[in-house]
């Protein structure tokens, strides 16, 4: 029979005989625990002084836990954001503000904080395996390329929430960006002179794919480690750079040698056209001064046409015996002719002839040349035929 049946043992509560093996009566279970709570809020319990002294120790003693156990869950909360880096708060799971470095406190089970490190700076590294880092140029050429980029986090909501593998979306990104631009240049560009216009155009269309993709990652730096043929025609392209090279070489000497020529000849033309210059003043200034002279003499000539003629003839033989070192001497009513040997006496005395001449006034007029002298003579005698 069971012990809440009427008439039955007063002996049969579950809390009493603690050898009986009936279920326990629900209903007064329930109020136990509605009294042992209610102890522990301030109210009173059983009706009894044992069961008020029992009630009033239970209930300070879990008074006393939950104040241990509040003060942990407070201090559990506390978290210290250091500098460089950012918290990022959670409200059950979901996105609710940024902490900046710094003491703060959340409320634990309630909230969660994730601390991203934004000063940091982090690589990735592409072109380690053969299906990264073969690629196809714009001449239908493989290249083996390789990158390393270094990049730091400057949003920490998108770094967490946008993308699941942040490595990985880089890593993606790069591969594509580098794909894309060395497939519009050519091989010989990527692998000589053109490795710095291909890393800034490869870092730029990386941070244009990672922002449309919001992934709060900034690129800091790119590196393009190595850049060359595969290894299987390594050989057949190091012989195209050297024979590139000797060509570019023997290009560069043979401008070296223009260089040096080409200013020397120029020099040598402009001499030469100089002196034709100033033989063509000469030659006009000349025959100008020697048409002045010729029209002034016609001029005295048609004046006096006898004395002119005299005095014509007399300074050419004037001119043209000064130039003759010999004499002749023909004296009138005489079959004796005279010879004076003056090139001999000449010669046996420079030092009177040089007292001589250094002794001449300065106003004697300057000996004109042998062959304008002799022109000159033949000239008179010519015109004077003509008359």
């Amino acid at each position: 029979m069971a012990w809440n049946e009427p008439g039955g043992s007063g002996n049969k509560d579950p809390w009493g005989d603690r050898n009986n093996q009936g279920p326990p009566d629900l209903d007064e279970f329930v109020k136990k625990l509605q009294d042992k709570l209610s102890g522990l809020f301030g109210g009173k319990g059983g009706s009894g002084s044992g069961g008020a002294s029992g009630g009033n120790a239970g209930s300070i003693s879990m008074g006393v836990i939950a104040v241990v156990l509040l003060v942990i869950w407070g201090l559990s909360g506390i978290y210290i954001v250091e500098q460089g880096r950012q918290g990022v708060v959670l409200q059950f799971g979901a996105f609710n503000s940024i902490t900046d470095p710094g003491p703060h406190w959340y409320p634990r089970f309630i909230q969660s904080v994730e601390i991203v490190d934004v000063e940091d700076i982090r690589s990735v590294n592409l072109g380690h395996t053969a299906d990264e880092a073969l690629m196809l140029t714009q001449d239908e050429n493989i290249i083996d390329i390789k990158f390393t980029v270094q990049y730091k986090v400057k949003d920490a909501r998108d770094f967490l929430f946008n993308v699941r593998d942040p490595d990985l979306t880089l890593r993606q990104a790069t591969e594509s960006a580098v794909r894309e631009i060395v497939g519009k240049n050519r091989l010989d560009f990527v692998i000589t002179e053109g490795r710095v216009a291909v890393a800034t155009g490869v870092g730029e269309l990386i941070q244009k794919i990672l922002d449309s993709y919001s992934t709060g990652i900034t690129v800091v730096n790119l590196n393009m480690q190595d850049a060359q043929p595969p290894e299987q025609v390594q050989q057949a392209f190091d012989d195209a750079i050297k024979a590139r090279e000797d060509k570019q070489r023997q290009i560069n000497e043979a401008e070296a040698y223009s260089n040096d020529v080409l200013p020397r000849a120029r020099g040598k033309a402009a001499r030469v056209v100089e002196e034709a210059r100033a033989y063509e003043a000469e030659v006009v200034a000349h025959a100008e001064g020697e048409t002045e002279r010729f029209l002034k003499v016609l001029g005295e000539y048609r004046k006096a046409p006898k004395v002119t003629r005299e005095r014509l003839y007399l300074d050419a033989m004037e001119e043209v015996m000064a130039g003759s070192s010999k004499v002749m001497v023909d004296v009138k009513n005489s079959n004796n002719l005279m010879y004076l040997p003056l090139d001999k006496i000449i010669s046996r005395q420079p030092s009177v002839v040089e007292s001589d001449v250094s002794s001449t006034p300065t106003t004697t007029r300057r000996r004109a040349p042998q062959s304008t002298r002799d022109n000159r003579f033949s000239e008179r005698l010519r015109s004077r035929e003509v008359r």
